[in-house]
């Protein structure tokens, strides 16, 4: 049954694949056919009528809702009833899917192929999938997974064919000729990239949408991330899926509906270089059978292992207990299109978020997550020339396993030669020469001309943005802290309100890197405290936060893993403040930074490559809209940004004190140089005053 969000219990602080059962282990010992031909006898949800695809759309072209919305459009557009159910069948036929049992057990049979190539094992927490089979017969299930990797769409399907699970249909985001139509008939809808303001695609998705959640047709699986992760951290939800699934329940039309969050976690993701690339901004290739041909080179990689963790089924009649005003619903009827007041935003945003969080807290982190963290940490050289000494990396990693264990994260550790054989899976970002690892510099062979300075930044960028990638696997268990850690750097104080106001203020700036639970900032902060002194590293009183002297490592560690992000920031306030117009399109914006980004690298000024990523430039407009330092121009159609450099100045300049690289001894010293030559001068200048005066 599903249950309340606090009422599950906190994880086992390390969980081993014990937990977990391998699902290739047996597949392997069978035939590829034999799996797909079994007998496949699900148990569907208890209420659901039996429809066809057919009868489904059907029940959806003539629901009181879209007749209605097909009158208003016709009264407003001046065009035949008949006409816009036309449109509205059209798109309908080009949005729904044709789920199939033949497709999926071909599908079923390929992909038993494939992952047996790509992965040693798939690990699944059994006692997840079991509560899952459980729910989809008691109410209406929503799959809610992180979107990390084409595999995402894959792999769940795969999972509940095996075990006799209703398989989903899902919400897609792309539509592949040929290989769309295979993935149509295997479950998939299709839905618009860009939507805009059509009122009838927003009327035929909703009421699709809406009536596959009433009816329990099917368990429904989408992203509520929106789109896959090009930095494998969680990216900030999107509400207009989660409105749509919930409003059913809103409404009365359900008695409950099951939310299951599903965490994936990947040893390595196929994805790794083509995500470096689109973050610098190169093209992502379109996806087509020729791409697919020229990715079939993946299948002689070897890509370690996948857990995927199915979360405790959460209720979404408990979750929204006393967050809801429900007499709002009782005065429209139910067939008429309704706006979501402002509390039941604030409730579906609270939601989503806490979906997310949930994912963060129910994947696992890979021992290269960790070793991620500490190569970025190294200074550059070090990785490029000198090498960094195996036995440093490695007893800097034990250190870290047994914080993030003191923090609570789920840690895959399988075997005392993990170390050796990650650094081995990951051979196209580090190699380990000589008991020594150095990052990896891909040279062409085929160039004759020597590298510019710029494309060699750019060459060495792909490589780090792909360990940053895996750094952030790991990043959520150590943010709140971290930020912690850096309040208590930046303001230098103890006392808790103060770090508390400046805690609030980072987690401001930074909401759309990291993820954080709306109304929470006081729980979080207490997290933080608690995790701080759990490792020893600050003693914590009713008023103070005492740094202790043995916590100076794990401090300065958390503070360095948020480095990236304040340099980050901080040079795109700093673009900001010193670009003549006040008015700027994203399209500049991006490349204008990365070129100052690049010179900077380049002199030796900045010592971050994550500037360079466009996401991360992305975030920084993101966040200075949300403090009202940056508007965007609503008339525009180029994405048009107006600056108030007032304000971003204000943010640098608090951030300012700890982005400045030079010790504050060195600082005080040119301070008082300054003064020094200052009454100098003014001192010669007086006494040549005189003596031309006296001569």
């Amino acid at each position: 049954a599903a249950i309340h969000a606090d009422a599950i219990p906190r994880p086992p602080i390390c969980l081993t694949d014990d937990v977990f059962t391998d699902i290739l282990e047996e597949r392997r010992r069978t035939t590829d056919f034999g799996y797909a031909l079994r007998t496949f006898n699900p148990q569907p949800y208890k209420g659901a009528p039996t429809l066809s695809t057919s009868d489904l759309n059907k029940a959806v072209l003539e629901s009181q809702y879209l007749c209605y919305i097909i009158k208003e459009i016709a009264m407003e557009t001046g065009s035949s009833v008949e006409k816009v159910k036309e449109d509205a069948s059209r798109i309908l036929k080009e949005m729904s899917h044709n789920l199939q049992l033949g497709f999926i057990r071909l599908m079923g049979y390929t992909l038993n192929k494939v992952f047996k190539r790509l992965y040693r094992s798939i690990y699944v927490n059994m006692e997840g999938l079991n509560m899952l089979q459980q729910a989809i017969q008691e109410s209406p299930v929503i799959l809610i997974p992180n979107h990390r990797s084409y595999v995402d769409f894959l792999i769940i399907s795969y999972i509940l064919f095996t075990y006799d699970i209703p398989v989903p249909v899902i919400a897609a985001g792309i539509h592949v000729a040929i290989i769309g139509g295979l993935l149509r008939r295997s479950g998939a809808f299709y839905i618009r990239r860009a939507i805009g303001s059509d009122k009838l695609y927003w009327a035929v998705l909703l009421e699709y949408v809406q009536t596959i959640v009433r009816t329990g047709y099917a368990p429904l699986e989408f992203y509520v991330e929106g789109f896959r992760s090009r930095t494998l951290k969680s990216l900030v939800p999107k509400l207009g899926m989660m409105d749509m699934v919930l409003e059913p329940y809103f409404k009365g039309e359900v008695f409950d509906i099951t939310l299951v969050p599903i965490s994936i976690s990947y040893d390595r993701v196929l994805e790794e270089s083509l995500l470096a690339l689109e973050l610098l901004g190169v093209p992502r290739p379109k996806e087509s059978i020729t791409g697919l041909f020229k990715a079939s080179g993946v299948l002689q990689e070897d890509y370690g292992c996948m857990h995927v963790n199915f979360g405790r089924p959460l209720s979404a009649r408990q979750l929204c207990e006393g967050k809801i005003n429900w007499s709002e619903y009782n005065l429209i009827p139910r067939n008429l299109p309704q706006r979501p007041t402002a509390e039941t935003q604030d409730c579906v945003n609270w939601l989503a978020h806490l979906i997310v969080r949930t994912q963060e807290e129910g994947s696992l982190i890979s021992p290269w997550s960790l070793m991620a963290c500490l190569l970025l940490q190294t200074p550059f050289t070090t990785l490029t020339e000198e090498g960094l000494q195996w036995h440093q990396l490695t007893e800097k990693t034990l250190w870290l396993r047994k914080l993030v264990l003191d923090f609570g994260a789920r840690l895959n550790w399988p075997d005392s030669e993990v170390m050796s054989s990650t650094v081995a899976l990951h051979h196209s970002i580090v190699h380990h020469k000589e008991d020594r690892i150095y990052l990896v510099q891909d040279e062409d062979p085929a160039r004759q001309d020597p590298l510019s300075p710029e494309e060699g930044v750019m060459r060495m960028a792909v490589v780090v943005l792909m360990l940053v990638s895996y750094r952030n696997q790991a990043l959520h268990v150590f943010v709140r802290p971290g930020i912690l850690a850096t309040a208590i750097h930046i303001t230098k104080n103890t006392r808790k309100d103060e770090l508390f106001s400046f805690f609030c203020f980072l987690q401001d700036v930074f909401s759309n890197e990291f993820i954080f639970i709306p109304g929470r900032a006081v729980q979080d902060f207490e997290e933080a405290c608690s995790l701080l002194q759990k490792c020893g590293a600050v003693h914590i009183s009713q008023q103070e936060v005492i740094v202790l002297e043995t916590g100076l490592e794990v401090l300065s560690f958390l503070q360095k893993l948020l480095q990236p992000f304040l340099d980050s920031y901080q040079l795109m306030f700093r673009y900001l403040c010193e670009k003549e117009d006040h008015v700027f399109t994203e399209e500049q914006f991006l490349p204008d930074v990365r070129n100052l980004a690049t010179k900077l690298i380049l002199s030796g000024d900045l010592r971050t490559f994550e500037v360079l990523s466009s996401d991360t430039q992305k975030n920084v407009l993101s966040a200075l809209r949300r403090l009202e330092a940056v508007t965007k121009l609503r008339a525009s159609q180029q994405k048009e940004y107006k600056v108030n450099k007032a304000a971003v100045s204000r943010t640098g300049d608090i951030l300012c004190k700890f982005i400045c690289d030079i010790p504050v001894t060195i600082k005080f010293f040119l301070c008082v140089l300054r003064i020094i030559i200052y009454f100098t001068l003014l001192s010669l200048n007086i006494l040549i005053i005189k003596c031309l005066y006296c001569g």
